[in-house]
């Protein structure tokens, strides 16, 4: 443990500083905790992140059945995930230069305020939300990009290679707890209740959380980021980085599966069962196993492991879908939730750790690292709004259960091509000390 140094010795604390990590020493930190431990900035990041989460979580599965209530047709909805995605894009770049020069915490509790500003709109709006599902769509989205651009970016500075696989375990396992519960309990309020009361209690529930979030959130320190903000950098580190090139890949891989299943899945058990109750406990029983996995595989899996971990994880996620070729049913589905909730974590960790792990790499990653967090969100969103388009265009010859089918399985190849793009990485990209675990 190093000794606190004086503010008589600036020298001593500049030599000090220059024998961190570039990612340290560009953000100024201080070891204060043991290595492989999460300090208390960490814990309370991951505070704010179930806040965020399990506020999302409560209503975000029944925004798109309120939707399909109003009208049941699968377009509205994707629409409305589309330019929700679309939105995020755009206001990952935009914010990145406020990000950059100014505090990110306002980034942050901007992302929450406007969060609850999305609520408030669909509590107002009421049955005439499928006319402006769109504008809805960009309205959370720009509530989704201001909050994980500044998460991000703090989550990168706050984390180093040795314990981002814990905090990574640690996120997953709490946020798996607010997706297990959260739904959950909107299905019991909803069926307990009339649509009439039961959907603006949740999104009221919602609201509350992510302004309790915003309170919570000024216990995280300011921390200033340096350096003017590259409006190209994306574009430039794709051209001349090889590595960036394959990890960009990589996340539309990712991105691909996430934008379509990110809704499609909740709405096949709501038409297959007719029951917010059930879709309430079908969330809970799944992200149940996501939790315990969570924690295992947050707690377990070596960076040495990734590679193969990844590809386990993604090919049992593809062979999850192959029972819905005998039978959509309530029991497909939740075969298909127990499974997802079961190797997810194998699969999305490698990814989530080697990505900032690169980030990290030099002095240049860490110090633009708001850009690459930029360059991280492109990549996924490009992913995820090619994957909605495709569904968009197929579904409009046609919804068959048939089609639907072979639509989800193709879309749902996206981990495979990540894995494919990101096994190059994993023996580049080693983080520092992994070698010898």
């Amino acid at each position: 443990m190093h000794q606190k140094t004086k503010s008589g010795f600036p020298a001593i604390l500049k030599t000090f500083r220059e024998t961190l990590p570039a990612e340290h020493r560009i953000a100024g930190k201080q070891p204060a905790r043991r290595k492989g431990e999460l300090d208390s900035q960490a814990r309370l990041l991951l505070i704010v992140n179930v806040l965020f989460i399990t506020a999302g979580a409560l209503s975000g599965t029944f925004v798109n059945v309120y939707l399909w209530k109003v009208k049941s047709q699968f377009a509205p909805i994707a629409w409305f995930t589309l330019a929700n995605h679309l939105a995020g894009a755009l206001t990952f770049w935009l914010a990145g230069a406020w990000v950059k020069r100014y505090n990110k915490m306002n980034a942050l509790r901007s992302g929450m305020a406007v969060s609850a500003l999305f609520y408030l709109l669909v509590l107002i709006l009421g049955s005439k939300v499928v006319m402006y599902a769109a504008l809805l769509g960009v309205v959370q989205g720009m509530a989704a990009g201001f909050f994980w651009l500044a998460f991000n970016v703090v989550y990168f500075e706050i984390t180093e290679p040795d314990n981002r696989d814990l905090f990574n375990g640690w996120a997953g396992l709490l946020t798996s707890g607010g997706g297990m519960l959260a739904p959950w309990v909107s299905g019991q309020l909803i069926s307990r209740l009339t649509d009439a009361k039961g959907y603006p209690l949740i999104f009221t529930l919602s609201l509350a959380l992510f302004v309790i979030g915003v309170v919570v959130s000024f216990f995280l320190k300011k921390r200033q980021s340096e350096g003017v903000y590259s409006w190209t950098f994306a574009a430039r580190a794709l051209r001349e980085d090889t590595d960036w090139r394959w990890a960009f890949a990589a996340l539309a891989g990712q991105g691909l599966r996430e934008g379509v299943f990110g809704f499609i899945i909740g709405l096949l058990v709501y038409i297959a069962t007719k029951s917010e109750m059930t879709l309430g406990n079908y969330w809970l029983i799944t992200s149940a196993v996501g939790l315990v996995s969570s924690y295992l595989v947050g707690k377990w899996l070596k960076p040495r492991y990734r590679k193969w971990g990844m590809l386990l994880g993604a090919l049992a996620i593809i062979a999850a879908i192959i029972p819905f070729f005998w039978q959509v049913s309530y029991i497909t589905l939740l075969v298909f939730g127990v499974a997802v909730g079961l190797f997810y974590p194998l699969y999305s960790f490698p990814i989530i750790s080697t990505v900032f792990d690169l980030i990290g790499s030099s002095e240049e990653g860490a110090r633009n690292r708001v850009e690459y967090v930029v360059l991280r969100e492109f990549g996924l969103d490009a992913g995820r709004m090619l994957g909605i388009l495709i569904f968009l265009a197929v579904t409009s010859f046609g919804t068959s259960v048939a089609t639907l089918n072979w639509l989800i399985l193709a879309i749902g190849m996206g981990p495979l091509v990540a894995w494919f793009c990101m096994r190059r990485l994993f023996s580049r990209v080693v983080p520092a000390g992994a070698k010898n675990e």
